[in-house]
């Protein structure tokens, strides 16, 4: 049986891209033992980022705190947890199997954790275990995202892969394409409209002239692809939503098909000639209108509204350049750190003006998902200092400055920030809102909690911790100790009982 993965897709794609067939390739971990051996250290493999190595459950977790009763539900979060590393030399963080970890929530108490591997063929394999039926194509243990969609648990990836349904227990029931209306690649981030019952993804693949902006209705089936003709192959890795537009992101990362020949783990490379901008097309499809922006690297939205002629889109950037491929290191490289910011696309004028709202280093935007495409007031993010680091590290050898551990809630009305500070080594993961009801329409935007794994280095193991959004700086509401540790990741959702 061939087995079809991330690595023999990019081959193909720089095939395609080159206009020609390239040559079998080495595996990737024989083409990074042709490199000298260093003695430089390799960030995404150590600290708060450390895979795990095996896949645990427990039960009746320890709780200090109350869990509140109304939380009833799964805490769900999806990240590279590389599997069966021969050499670091040949890692990176980005093409990690997925792993899934999740608590479950239910009359106050913490019925489970587990953690599980996203069961692609190449899991199975490594792991011993059976694989029923052909290979998908572009197979690859989804790892960047989880998300609930009628009624069922889907893992996400970009570039390429069907997502991967899960159960109720973490378990891999199979790829998941839309009731057979997907065609070519998916998306990591997605844009559900709770008023549309519409789901939104914007698609990209190194072999295509254009990206796709998907629509799945109610019926759970892709109702609509519009082709949006983009040079370069660039990446695009998240997107906005508003009630009436599509917001996307072409910036210079770029695939490389000479990189993918020579055996890049990741061949997207920081492109100075390709031009930075945004792109807003009418949400029922049409003509894009492109802005030009100065070189940046955008890299998730917080969320995105229509206000009068304008679009307005908060999110996260990095400066330029960004390399996503690293340079040194096993993972993504930077010259600074990101930033939350205001992006205002003027319709009528035809200009964006760019605002910082927070300069301090933070990642992972989120918002109350009741709210996504229409005005909102809070958000919420988190600094991790081990991701900053390790981000700055393009050489092997960190700056010497501190970053905290933090979770953050933006008052985006006031201009104000409220920080929950966490001690040093306490890595935080993103930080995802929960609506203490979600049938009152008349709650305020942030009556609800925010939860967010974290390192508990105490413990040597990590916290579910769960704060109030209305007390944000307090103590927290609960704090569920884990058995094992949830390295830094990358994306996650809270599930709630139907």
């Amino acid at each position: 049986m061939a087995e079809h993965t991330r690595r023999s897709v990019l081959r193909g794609a720089a095939g395609i891209a080159a206009a020609g067939a390239l040559t079998a390739m080495a595996d990737q971990r024989a083409v990074a033992l042709e490199r000298p051996m260093t003695n430089r250290h390799y960030p995404f493999l150590e600290g708060a980022f450390t895979p795990v190595t095996e896949e645990l459950t427990a039960f009746d977790l320890p709780v200090v705190g109350r869990v509140p009763r109304e939380l009833s539900g799964r805490f769900l979060r999806n990240g590279p947890n590389v599997l069966g590393l021969e050499d670091p030399r040949a890692h990176h963080w980005m093409l990690g199997e997925g792993m899934v970890h999740g608590v479950r929530l239910r009359d106050g108490r913490a019925e489970w954790y587990r953690n599980r591997w996203v069961r692609s063929s190449q899991v199975a394999r490594k792991l011993g275990e059976p694989w029923p039926g052909p290979v998908p194509p572009d197979d690859f243990p989804c790892n960047t995202h989880v998300i609930p969609y009628r009624g069922r648990v889907l893992a996400l990836q970009e570039s390429g892969p069907l997502p991967y349904e899960l159960d109720e227990e973490l378990g891999t029931v199979g790829t998941h394409d839309f009731h057979g209306t997907l065609e070519g690649a998916f998306a990591a981030h997605t844009k559900y409209d709770v008023c549309a019952g519409e789901l939104h993804a914007i698609s990209y693949y190194p072999a295509w002239d254009h990206v796709r902006h998907l629509v799945v209705d109610p019926s759970g089936r892709v109702a609509r692809t519009t082709r949006i003709p983009v040079a370069d192959a660039p990446m695009m890795h998240d997107f906005a939503l508003t009630e009436k537009h599509v917001v996307i992101f072409d910036i210079p990362v770029t695939f490389d098909a000479a990189a993918a020949e020579r055996g890049t783990p990741v061949p997207y490379v920081w492109n100075r000639q390709h031009p930075t901008r945004v792109g807003v097309m009418p949400r029922t499809g049409g003509p894009v209108r492109w802005f030009a922006v100065d070189p940046v690297f955008y890299s998730h939205t917080l969320n995105a509204y229509d206000e009068g002629s304008s679009v307005v889109v908060d999110l996260t950037t990095y400066p330029a350049p960004f390399h996503v491929a690293g340079l040194g290191s096993d993972g993504p490289s930077a010259v600074g750190t990101a930033k939350l910011e205001r992006w205002t696309v003027d319709l009528r004028h035809g200009r964006v003006r760019q605002r910082v709202l927070d300069d301090r280093p933070q990642e992972f935007p989120r918002v109350n998902e009741a709210l996504v495409s229409r005005r909102h007031r809070y958000g919420y993010s988190a600094a991790a200092a081990d991701m900053t680091l390790a981000y700055l590290t393009a050489d092997g050898d960190p700056p010497d400055r501190a970053f905290s551990n933090a979770l953050i809630k933006h008052d985006l009305l006031r201009g104000a920030t409220l920080v929950h500070r966490l001690p040093r080594d306490a890595a935080a993961g993103e930080a995802v809102f929960v609506p203490r009801d979600p049938t009152d329409r008349r709650a305020a935007e942030d009556d609800g909690y925010t939860l967010a794994y974290v390192h508990n280095p105490d413990r040597g193991a990590s916290d579910l911790v769960i704060l109030a959004a209305q007390d944000f700086t307090g103590e927290p509401v609960a704090r569920i100790q884990l058995p094992g540790r949830v390295p830094l990741g990358f994306h996650g959702s809270w599930i709630p009982d139907a």
